[in-house]
């Protein structure tokens, strides 16, 4: 492996990512929207509005009184008024895999842009030509999505933070954020879950033709995370910590998987046909 290609490779891509609006926008503007418009929203229309009166809260009511002993129902319980529960549950559980995206999404849209990327520019040959070995290339790619997505998630997670601590005091007078389960979160399952998604991204950019065709296949890596947000929702599978490791374990196992395959077929022959043809 050389490690200088490897930097010099992720910080062409992650300056070909910033230095494009059409490309970096929707990673900022997303976030902006999920974790400041949305829970900033909700909580100042519930120092004004009964959460409970709003919508159909018939199933998570039936979830409240259903949790078993620990942590959750000891913090639930310490709050008297139900709209103090409703907003705490949504807060720290529900919005929980919804914050996912905000990683997913930066690393679907470089590791997409990656070799499909090179391609419509008509940059790939330079780069396979250069005297650089392909696990040296793959992996400056991986990086440069990766290091993207988890500066993502991190500052994110500061933003959210702030939001709904600094909004959230005036109804809980405490500070709420972060549960236990934020840290595993943000520490293990982003990371997982969004490495993961850069090596199938990076497949599916070597094989197609342009950046376009390869985002458009990176919606599939979503739907898992789509899946655990209306399993929230629904009331089937609260997302706690316990719950939060095995998905990151799982999800680790699968990254180390395809990883092993990619490094038996990724070969320059392949992605140079995959220019031409």
């Amino acid at each position: 492996m050389n490690r200088k290609a490897v930097l010099a490779i992720a910080k062409k891509d992650i300056t070909s990512i910033t230095s494009s609006v059409q490309l970096f926008l929707p990673i900022i503007v997303v976030p902006l929207i999920i974790l400041i418009l949305v829970p900033g929203g909700l909580l100042i229309a519930a120092r004004y509005v009964d959460v409970t009166e709003t919508t159909n809260m018939g199933p998570i009511l039936k979830l409240l009184d259903s949790l078993p002993a620990g942590n959750l129902k000891t913090a639930l319980d310490s709050f008297t008024d139900i709209n103090q529960k409703m907003l705490f549950l949504f807060l720290n559980y529900f919005f929980a895999p919804l914050f996912l995206l905000i990683p997913l999404m930066a690393a679907s849209i470089v590791s997409a842009n990656s070799f499909a990327g090179e391609k419509e520019r008509r940059t790939l040959e330079s780069l396979l030509f250069a005297p650089v070995d392909i696990f040296s290339l793959f992996l400056g790619k991986v990086l440069a999505a990766f290091a993207l997505s988890m500066v993502m998630a991190v500052v994110g997670f500061i933003l959210y933070g702030l939001v709904v601590n600094g909004l959230g005091y005036a109804i809980f007078h405490r500070l709420i954020f972060p549960e236990p389960n934020w840290w595993v979160l943000i520490f293990f399952v982003a990371p997982s879950f969004s490495f993961l998604a850069i090596l199938f991204n990076v497949i599916v950019s070597a094989k197609v033709k342009g950046f376009q065709e390869a985002n458009q296949m990176s919606v599939f890596v979503i739907l898992p995370v789509l899946a655990l947000v209306i399993s929230q929702i629904t009331g089937a599978l609260l997302i706690s910590s316990k719950v939060l490791w095995v998905i990151g374990i799982v999800t680790l196992l699968l990254s180390v998987f395809v990883l092993r395959q990619i490094v038996k077929h990724f070969d320059r022959n392949k992605l140079f046909e995959s220019q031409i043809f």
